[in-house]
This record gives structure tokens, C-alpha cells and sequence, in this order.
């Protein structure tokens, strides 16, 4: 492993998932289970995530239609936005926040983060990278790393929203923004 491609890798990938949808789905899935349980889940799918760029690469995304994965993805946010606004509806005037079996929050985070991930621009960009220094265990370390990093702020900012922001608004709010998600996946996936 060579230490300075890792260092080199690390605030590539870093900066490009920052503003990923996967950073908010990690974001709004810490607001309704525990933080580290939703950490925990998305940085096993990221490090799933990494190990097929850095192995199998842009090839294996040739195997599933773009727009399939897309559809997929858009779905899920819908579906998503759909439970926030039950949620939402539910916990109207309650006072305390119901949460999930960590198990329950573990498997979600993964999944959604999986799907949202797949053929996201940071994993071609993990795959570009690592072509470009043949090198795959020093490209995934400095990409899981900077995943892990943008994953744990994610988690830490919905918890912090909780301490200010009624439970009610904060499900509304992320349903909508869900809804967005789909929709501007859904129709980059008709295009």
C-alpha cells in the first residue's frame, strides 16, 4: 500500500461526495435512527462500494443500464419520502423521537446507500483512479477513508437538527426534499 496515493485519493473523493445524494440520505436517515448504527451501515456499503471500483471498475457498469439503476435509485427516495411524510404524520404533537432496532437501521443504511452509490461519480471516480495509479488497495483506502469522513459528518448534522427543529418539520421537511431526489434522478434517467 502506498501511503501517498491514499493521501492523493482521499480529498478527490472526499470533495465529490460532498454534495452526493448519498451524503443526505445518510443526513436524513440519522434523523430517525441512532447515529452510529445509520454510520455503520453506509460505511459498509461504501467500502463494498469501493472494493467493486477498484476491482471490477467501469466495466461492471456496463452490465446494468444506467437508467435502470437510476429508476431504482428514484424509486427508493420516492418510497423514502413516502414513509417520512407517514412518519411525520404520525408523530404529530409527540414529544419523543420512536427509534428503529439498530439491526433494522444497520440493513437500511446499507441498502439505500448501495443503491444510491451505484455508478455514482464517486465510485467511477475511485475506479478512474485506480486504473490511473494501478494501484486498487491504495486508491480504496484513501476513498473509503474520505467516504467514512462525509458519512459521519452527514450523521452527526441530522442529529444536530433534531436538538433544533421539531421532529414533525424535520420528517416533512425531508420528505419533500426525498421527493425532489426522486424526481431529479427519475428524469436524468428518462434523458
Amino acid at each position: 500500500m502506498d501511503l501517498s496515493i491514499a493521501l492523493a485519493v482521499f480529498p478527490v473523493i472526499f470533495v465529490g461526495e460532498l454534495p452526493d445524494k448519498t451524503m443526505f440520505a445518510s443526513l436524513v436517515l440519522a434523523t430517525h435512527g441512532r447515529p452510529w448504527a445509520v454510520w455503520v451501515g453506509a460505511a459498509a456499503a461504501f467500502v463494498v462500494h469501493a472494493a467493486i471500483a477498484t476491482t471490477v471498475g467501469v466495466a461492471l457498469f456496463h452490465l446494468l443500464p444506467q437508467r435502470t439503476v437510476d429508476l431504482v435509485v428514484a424509486a427508493l427516495f420516492a418510497a423514502g419520502a413516502v414513509y417520512a411524510f407517514l412518519e411525520g404524520a404520525k408523530a404529530h404533537g409527540a414529544e419523543v423521537v420512536q427509534r428503529v432496532s439498530s439491526g433494522k437501521v444497520i440493513t437500511t443504511a446499507f441498502v439505500v446507500i448501495f443503491l444510491a452509490e451505484w455508478g455514482d461519480l464517486t465510485q467511477i471516480l475511485t475506479a478512474n483512479l485506480a486504473a490511473h495509479y494501478h494501484s486498487p488497495v491504495s486508491v480504496g483506502v484513501g476513498a473509503v477513508a474520505a467516504l467514512w469522513l462525509v458519512a459521519a459528518l452527514a450523521v452527526a448534522g441530522g442529529q444536530s437538527v433534531l436538538r433544533f427543529v421539531n421532529v414533525v418539520v424535520v420528517r416533512r421537511i425531508t420528505g419533500t426534499v426525498l421527493l425532489v431526489l426522486a424526481a431529479v434522478v427519475a428524469v436524468s434517467a428518462v434523458r
